[in-house]
């Protein structure tokens, strides 16, 4: 075990229901591939999430009900947990920011930003919605853009000429709850001054040099027109307000999406606390060698490269008006802002509220977790935005898992099951026995770098290329037409097994529920790849309940290394480890989608 720190931060999935293949592609996945190859190569992982729970989405689910935010919320949340431990996400503590602790670590970096002066009080006018008397936030309030005239400009900002916007700029805004026309009323809130962050902003984007282009250039595009954000909302849903007079008033809360990003920072506090050792966070989050990996999809860049890390520098007393670090002490910056762009389905954006969508409950209902997660790592919207097709996805899980790599795995473990029952005892190497082991041996080095830049697509087409070298060689070698050659026939089934032992450790952080089925059919015993659980916790401040996923992945036997698999291990008949599917899945899953639109 190294002494390298790495957090894992994973965009909070949003609680407003369950989640779709489109979500998990651009925060699940790529994290889990990331963190199990660091574990495996000994550095000492820390991932933390949880559900997002405040904000006025909820509220709106949960008028519409009848029923309680909390109630959404504890719904969605248990809902979600259950869908990210299915597929094998391997978080250390995967949480929920309606937890007290959350609170209380969302205030402290507000006091913190407020004693350091990067949080001012100032009057705005806000909407208010005529017949219910709520408030409604931007994003909820859609008109004219004044800028470019686009039609449906929202009241943040217009997806159409990416302009920010106030809804008071809209022309002729309404309601997107019920078409009303708002009602515009001065209200009191604090305000973060970005503005005051530009130049640290500028200099810590400086620094980052080997950040996926695309993220790069839209942050640093983003200092140009810094403004002051409002870092309160009126809303009765949310993180309260810790100064007086605010503290008890049931229409202002803090700013949803300014304690999501507080969510990282909370959730290691409270893993922390979980584990016995109060202080462990400190370890990832303040020693200077330690590292900060942010995952997310590419529309929340905003709130990585730019808020939180302001909300950071702010804290730490290090924007243009100095300061010094709040109680927590100084709060180190991300390391990397690791974005994937946008999945579409079938040619269109995924839509709930249109039906074209696949949620990963209803996915994993008919498919194996690694079909999905392979699918996602050689085929993903890692830098540019990929399609998902049923007709791709068959053709990845029946040429290349089950043709290309559960092929080899079962033909050579059934040859050498059925000739000698165990692992064969090798003779005297050929080159070509010496050339497959260096191959699959050598490769740990270039994927790995591959793995630890976030070049996940690269890193698993080129591990497929080695699966691709071992079933040459078993093809050549033809192990098969050698019975009157039983010891040149042990060496090559031997050969073959050692590469499949290399390639099931490259291909571990992908796969990792068939990468413990692969370890048993080699003969391994014990836990290979270590999958997530679902614990039930009571809230470590007021007791309320919850479900957490966490898991024991200190103990796991998979290192990122060639292992020598050893003569004489008893191997029995194996059984497949992926499952074909039938052709029909396209037209059965195009007919599906299309009879929900």
């Amino acid at each position: 075990m190294s002494d390298r720190h790495i957090l894992t931060a994973v965009a909070w999935p949003y609680a407003n229901g369950p989640r779709h293949i489109g979500h998990v592609s651009g925060f699940g996945v790529p994290s889990d591939v990331f963190s199990r190859y660091h574990r495996m190569a000994g550095d000492r992982v820390l991932m933390v999430s949880g559900t997002d729970e405040h904000g006025t989405p909820i509220t709106v689910a949960a008028d519409a009900e009848g029923v309680s935010p909390r109630e959404i919320a504890d719904r969605n949340n248990r809902l979600i947990v259950g869908d990210l431990q299915a597929l094998g996400l391997s978080y250390d503590l995967f949480t929920r920011t309606t937890t007290v602790n959350h609170a209380q670590v969302s205030q402290e970096i507000f006091l913190g930003l407020l004693k350091n002066g990067y949080v001012f009080p100032q009057t705005t006018l806000g909407a208010i919605s005529p017949s219910t008397g709520r408030t409604l936030p931007d994003r909820y309030i859609e008109g004219t853009c004044p800028i470019c005239g686009y039609d449906g400009a929202r009241g943040d900002q217009c997806d159409n000429c990416g302009n920010q916007l106030d809804p008071t700029d809209l022309i002729n805004p309404v309601s997107r709850i019920n078409g009303e026309t708002p009602r515009f009323v001065e209200s009191e809130h604090y305000f973060l001054d970005l503005p005051a962050f530009s130049r640290a902003l500028g200099d810590w984007l400086a620094t980052r040099k080997s950040w996926r282009p695309n993220v790069l250039n839209f942050s640093r595009n983003l200092l140009e027109d810094l403004k002051p954000r409002s870092y309160t909302r009126d809303i009765d849903w949310g993180v309260p307000v810790p100064l007086d007079g605010w503290r008890d008033r049931p229409d202002k809360r803090i700013y949803v999406w300014f304690d999501a990003v507080v969510g990282y920072l909370s959730a290691s506090i409270e893993w922390a606390r979980r584990s016995g050792d109060p202080e462990a966070w400190r370890q990832w989050w303040q020693t200077p060698d330690s590292d900060a990996y942010y995952f997310m999809g590419k529309d929340n860049i905003v709130f990585h490269a730019e808020i939180w890390p302001a909300q950071l520098l702010g804290y730490d007393g290090e924007g243009d008006r100095g300061g010094s670090p709040g109680s927590l002490g100084r709060l180190n910056l991300p390391t990397e802002v690791v974005s994937s762009e946008f999945l579409t389905m079938e040619g269109r954006k995924f839509s709930s509220s249109r039906q074209v969508v696949i949620y990963v409950r209803d996915f994993l209902a008919r498919y194996d977790a690694d079909a999905l997660r392979y699918f996602v790592a050689v085929a993903g919207p890692e830098s540019q935005d990929t399609d998902f097709t049923w007709a791709e996805f068959l053709r990845r899980n029946n040429d290349e898992l089950v043709a290309g790599w559960g092929n080899l795995v079962n033909r050579t473990v059934s040859m050498a099951a059925k000739n000698v029952g165990a692992v064969p005892t090798p003779g005297e190497l050929t080159d070509a026995d010496r050339a497959l082991l260096q191959a699959t041996s050598s490769a740990f080095t270039p994927i790995g770098d591959l793995l630890a830049r976030n070049r996940q697509k690269a890193a698993a087409t080129e591990a497929m290329r080695v699966v691709g070298e071992a079933n040459k060689y078993l093809s050549d070698q033809a192990p098969w037409k050698l019975k009157e050659d039983p010891a040149r026939r042990d060496t090559v089934l031997h050969t073959a097994l050692q590469a499949i032992s290399d390639c099931n450790a490259l291909l571990t952080p992908f796969l990792p529920h068939s990468a413990q089925k692969v370890h048993e059919l080699l003969g391994g015993t014990g836990v290979w790849s270590p999958a997530p659980r679902i614990e039930e916790v009571t809230d470590l401040d007021d007791g309320s309940p919850y479900p957490v996923i966490t898991g024991d992945y200190g103990d796991a036997q998979a290192v990122w290394a060639s292992r020598p698999l050893p003569s004489g291990t008893p191997l029995s008949p194996p059984t497949p480890v992926f499952r074909k599917l039938d052709d029909s899945v396209v037209e059965e899953e195009l007919r599906r989608l299309e009879g929900e639109e």
